[in-house]
């Protein structure tokens, strides 16, 4: 039905995530309404992500350069590390602006029904890291999954009798939420967390 080229434009927006064929088709015909210049510039930007982005060789997560903004920032508290499954978590606090330590990005959360096994999340270098630069504190903010929860306590394991506080995010019912939809893991953390009130 649609001309080769725009057929091929819905099929490429049809890869990204979320991304079904009505929507697609209105993002193709959205960029047919672009100027030149627009569609060059969007053009251009995606072989600049693509060609240029690449992990921080200490932290993990994305960068042009070889040590990302915040590995390189010498005014981060160096006391204290979040360690997060992926870099979408990194930005996500920092666009909070809560967390002023530094991070490390894992390559996910150890799954063993999916077959991702604790050495194939990047935990070596994970715990080098750990052993080199002497933190004091290691912040876990995983989803609060099974997955999430394996991988704190294989990694609080390792660091047992390393004299390092180990620490996670705390959990519980979000603000405004009818209990009836709140799952049973979020209903379970949220009463094992409880606090006193004063």
């Amino acid at each position: 039905m649609y001309p080769e080229s725009i057929k091929n434009l819905i099929e490429s927006f049809k890869t990204l995530p979320g991304i079904g064929e009505k929507t697609a088709e209105r993002l193709a015909f959205s960029i047919l309404e672009l100027e030149e210049e627009q569609i060059k510039l969007f053009s251009e930007s995606l072989f600049s992500v693509k060609e240029k982005i690449h992990t921080c060789k200490k932290c993990n997560t994305l960068t042009e350069d070889e040590l990302c903004f915040i590995c390189s920032d010498n005014s981060r508290n160096n006391e204290l590390l979040c360690v997060v499954e992926d870099t979408k978590n990194v930005f996500l606090f920092e666009k909070m602006g809560v967390f002023s330590g530094k991070y490390h990005v894992l390559d996910g959360l150890i799954s063993p029904l999916d077959g991702i096994n604790p050495e194939d999340i990047g935990l070596n270098k994970l715990i080098d890291r750990i052993k080199e630069e002497k933190f004091k504190e290691i912040i876990f903010a995983f989803k609060p999954s099974i997955e999430g929860e394996t991988t704190a306590l294989y990694i609080k394991k390792i660091l047992d009798g390393m004299g390092i506080k180990v620490t996670r995010l705390a959990s519980g019912v979000p603000i405004g939420a009818d209990m009836e939809y709140v799952d049973s893991l979020t209903l379970e953390r949220a009463l094992n967390d409880r606090k006193e009130l004063e």
